[in-house]
């Protein structure tokens, strides 16, 4: 038996999903209907992240890098939880 499920969405991102499933040969509704079977299946929630970094965290990153590079600000290797934990508590 099929239900109906009335969300708000985004007028933007509905048009887009649209003519993406569209595009794709696919209803809209198999889209939601996967997403909403891997939620129950794997109880988790997926939400994907953009993969641009925002300036701040660009600028962050490379001060990381030039950090490893130079070898700055680096914590050692431990061979056990309990040195890792004596070297936090320092």
């Amino acid at each position: 038996m099929k239900t109906i499920l009335n969300v708000k969405v985004d007028r933007k991102i509905k048009k887009q999903a649209q003519e993406l499933a569209r595009n794709l040969g696919i209803p809209l509704s198999f889209v939601v209907n996967a997403h909403l079977r891997r939620f129950i299946n794997e109880r988790e929630i997926y939400i994907g992240m953009p993969l641009e970094p925002t300036k701040k965290f660009a600028m962050r990153l490379k001060k990381i890098d030039a950090d490893i590079k130079a070898g700055r600000n680096l914590s050692p290797e431990f061979s056990s939880m309990d040195e890792a934990i004596a070297y936090l508590n320092k």
